[in-house]
């Protein structure tokens, strides 16, 4: 339980930085912010490790890239199912996956987990 609150707390923060970084992607308030962490954690949970068995092949042979639109995908249905987020596009959703990665590893090691 307390692995899944770090997760969604490390993913909120990662959230709110990446809508005050970039203007592709929004949040109309907190609790949305909130929610949509929430659905980011749940999928990175779920769906997101079948994704990845799914598409081995692929990804092996783009040398892990692959893994990247993953992460985007993953994004844009977490997005699409929180009410009050605004996503540009793929494109948009392509680099906030990479900002999230980045900005939930930092955070995840300042937090010690």
């Amino acid at each position: 339980m307390r692995k899944f609150l770090i997760g969604w707390f490390v993913n909120f923060l990662s959230l709110w930085l990446i809508d005050n970084t970039m203007s592709g992607i929004s949040f109309s308030g907190a609790e949305t912010m909130a929610f949509a962490s929430l659905v980011l954690v749940l999928l990175n949970a779920t769906l997101k490790p079948i994704l990845k068995v799914l598409s081995l092949p692929v990804t092996i042979l783009s040398f892990g890239i692959f893994s990247l639109f993953i992460n985007a995908f993953i994004l844009v249905i977490a997005l699409s199912v929180s009410p009050g987020c605004y996503l540009d596009g793929f494109g948009s959703a392509f680099l906030a996956s990479i900002l999230l990665t980045i900005f939930n590893t930092l955070l995840n090691w300042i937090i010690g987990e």
